[in-house]
């Protein structure tokens, strides 16, 4: 009898995966997309709060992203599953490039005022709503079943690493790219206001393009498209296939509420410049802080995965989450307000990569897109429409008050989903063996 085949350590599987030209082109792609993503975002809120000075003009900015995204989801997710998704991705990619050019040419020459960075933020969202299925859908058509777990590590590690340098990046160009030497003239001068957002959207645009050639180069295994024709049925059958698995459902649903209530992004630019007395440049710093442990957290899950008791990982780290932005609606610090946040990004790492290999682990690949349109659906509202959120409880409480309740509705949502849904409380092994979510 032959000896049985070594089993290959993780750090060898860590290797493998950022030496496989497939993988190592995702995750480059994503790297690029998300940090000119994120420096678009930095802009566009410094100048609408630059121009209103309202934090219900933020929130709406978080509200016109999500409606079209909540709209489409569902259609997406169809298409995601129906067509090339790696074609769809690029589509996407390049649409977001012409948007970040429109908005740098609108800047330079001071055309933008509420109402355009409003409808900017409707067409971005329209365009998430292809985006996120498709980024979702496309990774394991790049990776293996039993790697999929590391791959999310590694690709959520990316993700984070863009979301610390996409702000600090874009708020640095906000506020002294326009006095650099060499500072070209079709940008505008560096007295005027719209020069420092003109550059952060031209280099988002060439962000989106380096993906967008990344991702063309990408050739991911064939799966069968759907075939069917778009109904009602095959429209919500990513919705019927989660509420049929209760520990799915309670995941994403904690998500939803969790930073529907504790997250604290929209009020950033009010902090930055009212409360910590800092400007564009401590903006993209405490933008960048959730990332940086986000970041530190996701390295250490690709050496360190979470293997047992996965629900009560994720259901714990969600409570830390409260409990970090409640000490940051209270702090009046910089630093201490970055070290809070940062930790609060550690701690909703934990609940991501827990809750995203329960999901692409218990759907099959025909499926794929309208699942990850319907968490997608949960996401976008746990972020854009937590941004509305935020704008409307600062407008009435304060910026302090409404941080500080919301972390504490996030403690409250934790206890609560602890009882309605005991199936992710017990929830134990996270991988195929013992996927408990599917049951």
């Amino acid at each position: 009898m032959p000896p049985p085949e070594p089993v290959p350590s993780d750090a060898a599987q860590r290797r493998g995966l950022l030496h496989d030209p497939g993988f190592r082109g995702y995750w480059s792609a994503r790297l690029a997309s998300t940090a000119a993503g994120q420096m678009l975002l930095v802009a566009l809120g410094w100048q609408m709060y630059g121009l209103t000075a309202s934090a219900w003009d933020l929130g709406l900015v978080g509200l016109a992203q999500f409606l079209p995204a909540l709209l489409l989801a569902l259609p997406a997710g169809h298409g995601v599953d129906r067509h090339d998704r790696r074609r769809l991705l690029a589509t996407v990619l390049a649409l977001q490039a012409g948007v970040a050019l429109l908005l740098a040419v609108a800047s330079a020459g001071h055309w933008l005022g509420r109402g355009t960075l409003l409808g900017v933020s409707v067409a971005l969202g329209a365009l998430r709503a292809w985006q996120l299925p498709a980024t979702q859908a496309l990774l394991p058509q790049l990776v293996p079943a039993d790697r999929l777990a590391q791959a999310l590590a590694l690709s959520s590690s990316a993700l984070q690493g863009a979301v610390i340098a996409g702000p600090a990046l874009g708020g640095a160009l906000y506020a002294f790219g326009p006095s650099l030497p060499g500072w070209p003239g079709w940008l505008g001068d560096s007295g005027r206001g719209g020069a420092g957002a003109a550059l952060v959207y031209a280099v988002a645009a060439a962000g989106m393009v380096l993906a967008l050639a990344l991702v063309l180069r990408l050739r991911p295994r064939a799966v069968d498209a759907l075939r069917e024709p778009m109904s009602v049925a095959t429209l919500l059958a990513g919705l019927h296939f989660i509420r049929a698995r209760p520990a799915l459902l309670g995941a994403i649903s904690l998500d939803l509420f969790a930073v529907l209530l504790g997250g604290a992004t929209a009020l950033l630019p009010i902090f930055a410049r009212d409360i910590l007395h800092t400007g564009p440049w401590g903006l993209g710093l405490l933008r960048a802080a959730p990332a940086m442990g986000a970041l530190a957290m996701s390295l250490a899950l690709v050496r360190w995965p979470v293997r047992r008791r996965s629900g009560r990982w994720l259901l714990g780290t969600v409570a830390v989450y409260g409990a970090t932005m409640v000490g940051f609606g209270l702090s009046a610090s910089l630093w201490l307000s970055m070290g809070l946040l940062a930790a609060s990004g550690a701690a909703d790492m934990v609940s991501v990569v827990v809750r995203q290999t329960l999901v692409q682990l218990a759907t099959p690949d025909a499926m794929r897109g309208r699942v990850s349109a319907v968490t997608g659906v949960f996401i976008g509202a746990s972020n854009q429409l937590g941004e509305f959120e935020s704008g409307a409880t600062a407008a009435l409480w304060g910026p302090v008050a409404s941080v500080v309740a919301g972390g504490l509705g996030t403690g409250l949502v934790v206890a609560l989903w602890w009882r309605l849904f005991p199936a992710l409380a017990r929830q134990d092994h996270l991988g195929p063996a013992g996927d408990a979510a599917t049951r």
